[in-house]
């Protein structure tokens, strides 16, 4: 398995701190365009897409979370950024302390959105299941039991358009690189070591989301040491999307 850094498309605004925001799976860096614009009155915002996602290049498609940590600190020198706070959503969730683990002296704070350590072995089968279906019936199939898990049902029947839009980025996903990161997701596991992360840790999640739920964030609130959570009253999984001004003025009171 090739551990070479790959060069990430991204874009950077803003001045201030830095914070380097990180996607989740089948995403791309405009997970981040709604909450963006209030980030960045008073910070550097570096956002990005992860390897075979949006512009970003993909050169071997079995790649693991080791190769999407190296990624991000390989874009971490190119912007000549000695310290940021990093934050990421769902896998980018993992990334994010995944990376403060390997480069603590990099690191001002741990933002984890809508992501998920301590699993069961339920939850395990769980999420097995999804990635047989990816393989088996498809990815459009599958999205579409997918849907109901990220967004409530009011926001879908409000918000077609947005909905649609992050379901067909999916669709566009590279399928091989969609069931590679999926598979990253599902088999990471943080539990054993969320201690070792010593630098403020932010965890927020949605109250009805089912596979980054209330109580594993619970449960990963305990292993840090210096941690926050909240949890989004109503919400499921994709937050970024749904209640982007509270997730932006989450950010800002814990970065402050």
């Amino acid at each position: 398995m090739s551990e070479t850094a790959i060069d990430c498309s991204y874009s950077i605004e803003g001045s201030g701190p830095a914070i380097f925001l990180t996607h989740g799976v089948g995403a791309a860096e405009d997970a981040w365009r709604i909450i963006t614009p209030k980030l960045k009155k008073k910070f550097t915002i570096i956002t990005y897409d992860l390897r075979g996602h949006g512009k970003s290049p993909i050169t071997n498609k079995e790649f693991n979370l080791d190769s999407l940590v190296l990624d991000l600190e390989r874009l971490r020198e190119k912007t000549n950024i000695e310290k940021a706070h990093f934050v990421g959503h769902s896998l980018g969730g993992m990334i994010s302390p995944a990376y403060a683990r390997k480069y603590p002296h990099r690191v001002l704070s741990v933002g984890m959105i809508s992501t998920v350590a301590g699993r069961s072995e339920d939850d395990r089968k769980k999420i097995w299941k999804v990635i047989n279906d990816l393989k088996t019936i498809g990815i459009k199939k599958t999205l579409e039991n997918l849907t109901s898990r990220w967004f409530t049902d009011e926001f879908i029947s409000k918000n077609p358009d947005l909905v649609s839009r992050r379901l067909n980025q999916v669709i566009e996903t590279d399928k091989d690189v969609f069931i590679n990161v999926f598979k990253i997701y599902a088999e990471t596991e943080m539990i054993n070591w969320l201690n070792e992360i010593k630098k403020p840790c932010l965890l927020i999640t949605g109250e009805n989301d089912g596979g980054c739920s209330p109580a594993h964030n619970k449960k990963m609130s305990n292993e840090i040491e210096n941690s926050k959570l909240v949890i989004i009253p109503k919400v499921k999984h994709s937050l970024l999307i749904e209640t982007p001004d509270l997730i932006a003025d989450n950010l800002l009171s814990f970065l402050n």
